[in-house]
């Protein structure tokens, strides 16, 4: 470099240095959002339902009754954070399920004996409810972290409907057992944001809970990774993988025995923010 470019070139440096950086175009945290997507989802349930004097058969919905355990559904989430520091949000799905099958094994399900090579009818049916709330007790123009407590509320619904017996004579759905069991999933733990780019930014949460209350004793974990792209300043699209697990007996009035329960999947939506 000759000796006329050395200042120039410390000019350039001074003045580069000088000026700020350009302000991200997305924001780590929204005052307001609504994401609209398609969940591929993987239900990895099973059952216990115990009868009054008997103890019911761990039935794997896939396995034993034939349900999908893959689905595409509709989610519809919000967020709101009405102050700089505080955010809310709440998220809903369902999804339904039937199928008829000959059984495998003897089932004991709610009391009723299903034997093996019976004709069954399953039918099943899941409802989500999520709120949350955040503190975001650290942040700046490009990340932003705090503590989360969220619950999210599963009501499963399971029915059994025996069509043919084991020893082949038509039954058509005479015997028949149904059962629900709401399922509170709360979670205490962290979210984290990050603005990595222009129109690009990460997400994070993840938390867990365990309760052992009167005639509930269970555990609950909750986890959550995503990408967003903003290619419009409003609005832009989402990815991420999301997955949760409930392991809970119960003896409530409504519903004795047992629920193993994973729930996973990818999420690709819209976003509206703002």
């Amino acid at each position: 470099m000759s000796f006329t470019a050395r200042p120039l070139a410390c000019m350039a440096t001074a003045l580069a240095l000088a000026i700020p950086a350009q302000a991200f175009a997305v924001e780590p945290l929204d005052t307001f959002s609504v994401r609209l997507s398609g969940y591929v989802s993987t239900f990895d349930t099973s059952v216990r339902a115990d009868g009054e004097t008997e103890r019911g058969t761990p039935v794997d919905l896939h396995r034993d009754l034939g349900l999908d355990k893959d689905n595409i559904i509709a989610n519809i989430g919000l967020t709101w954070r009405p102050w700089e520091h505080h955010e809310f949000g709440l998220g809903y799905y369902t999804q339904s399920a039937d199928k008829t099958r000959v059984t495998q094994r003897d089932i004991e399900f709610d009391g009723t004996l299903y034997q093996a090579q019976s004709t069954v009818r399953a039918e099943s049916d899941i409802d989500a409810y999520e709120a949350y709330y955040v503190w975001w007790a650290a942040s700046n123009e490009r990340w932003a972290l705090g503590p989360r407590f969220g619950l999210v509320w599963y009501r499963l619904k399971l029915g059994l409907a025996l069509e043919v017996d084991a020893n082949g004579n038509q039954v058509g759905g005479s015997i028949s057992n149904d059962v629900s069991a709401d399922l509170p999933a709360p979670t205490i733990g962290g979210s984290w944001r990050w603005a990595f780019h222009d129109d690009w930014r990460m997400s994070a949460d993840a938390g867990y809970f365990s309760v052992n209350v009167n005639d509930v004793d269970g555990s609950v974990y909750f986890g959550r990774l995503g990408i967003e792209w903003f290619p419009w300043e409003r609005s832009g699209f989402l990815l991420d993988y999301t997955i949760s697990k409930i392991k809970v007996d119960a003896t409530k009035s409504d519903f004795d025995g047992n629920v193993d329960f994973k729930d996973s999947g990818l999420r690709l939506g819209y976003v509206y923010r703002f």
